[in-house]
């Protein structure tokens, strides 16, 4: 079963080009760190990694690092419809260029609003004949609650969402729509899981924003430790071990935190009621309102 988990876990790449996440003392990972960190990956036993065209060089960096001969699953996706379908399908392409590869595994539409335009099906047609091309083997969205991920596999022959999932933000378990996706024969990725890092953040040295939730998360921190386990160890016991989530995304700045996490995914996991440390703060839950 830890075996499992580890094969659940997926490695994000948006540090690898930007300085990211709430939590992140370390900035931007150097070529080097990358390199570690992808090495650190295999040994673990993880085998696919998460990126995108507006992740700075990010795509660059794991063109230069991965070696061809590793089987690893590629997952990237698009720049913004702003700039036109044409726009979007040359960015594709060069994101294959700068992954130094002839295909990669599944490319998602980075912003599921895009696909609400009048432009949208043009957009998810052009994704179509990128996928029967074989340049890209699954075509898929990067998307929100807001977004209605239900209704989007409805209207679109999707067969991947990814979706933010951690104990504070329980929405896409909570409400049955990873099941009914499931059940409909969506693969399921889950990203967030640790809120950019919000999890890991004393209340006390919250954002000035997010201030007001701090008496909450107090709260939850109190209850981890007093289940005998950690923010992170709860996090990830959260998420790995469901069969319903084929993908948990988790993003880290050096190799010593991908190695942690390798470390605590394995662990069982704690006796925590987890309906009581969701939370019902939308701005606390939308890293991009922070």
């Amino acid at each position: 079963m830890a075996r499992k988990r580890i094969g659940q876990l997926g490695l994000g790449a948006a540090q690898f080009g930007l300085d990211y996440g709430i939590s992140n003392k370390r900035g931007q990972v150097s070529r080097a760190g990358a390199a570690a960190i992808i090495d650190c990956a295999v040994a673990a036993g993880i085998a696919t990694v998460d990126t995108a065209a507006a992740y700075g060089d990010a795509e660059e960096v794991l063109g230069e690092t991965l070696q061809p001969d590793v089987p690893f699953r590629i997952i990237t996706k698009t720049i913004s419809l702003d700039h036109g379908v044409e726009a979007v399908v040359a960015r594709a392409h060069r994101s294959l260029d700068l992954l130094a590869r002839s295909s990669v595994d599944t490319l998602l539409v980075h912003s599921a609003a895009d696909l609400a335009r009048p432009t949208g099906p043009a957009l998810w047609r052009a994704l179509q004949d990128l996928r029967e091309r074989g340049l890209f083997h699954k075509i898929g969205i990067s998307a929100y609650m807001e977004d209605d991920p239900l209704a989007l596999a409805e209207r679109y022959d999707v067969q991947v969402i990814q979706l933010p999932l951690n104990f504070l933000d329980q929405r896409p378990l909570a409400s049955g729509t990873i099941h009914e996706l499931k059940l409909r024969g969506v693969e399921v990725h889950v990203r967030s899981l640790f809120l950019q890092g919000l999890i890991f953040v004393e209340p006390a040295r919250l954002p000035v924003r997010l201030r007001h939730a701090a008496d909450r998360l107090s709260v939850t921190h109190a209850r981890i430790a007093k289940a005998g386990t950690t923010p992170l160890e709860a996090a990830l016991a959260f998420v790995l071990g469901r069969p319903e989530i084929d993908k948990a995304i988790v993003g880290v700045t050096c190799a010593s935190e991908l190695e942690q996490i390798v470390r605590a995914a394995m662990l069982e996991p704690p006796n925590l009621d987890w309906s009581g440390l969701q939370l019902d703060d939308p701005l606390v839950l939308t890293p991009s309102l922070w």
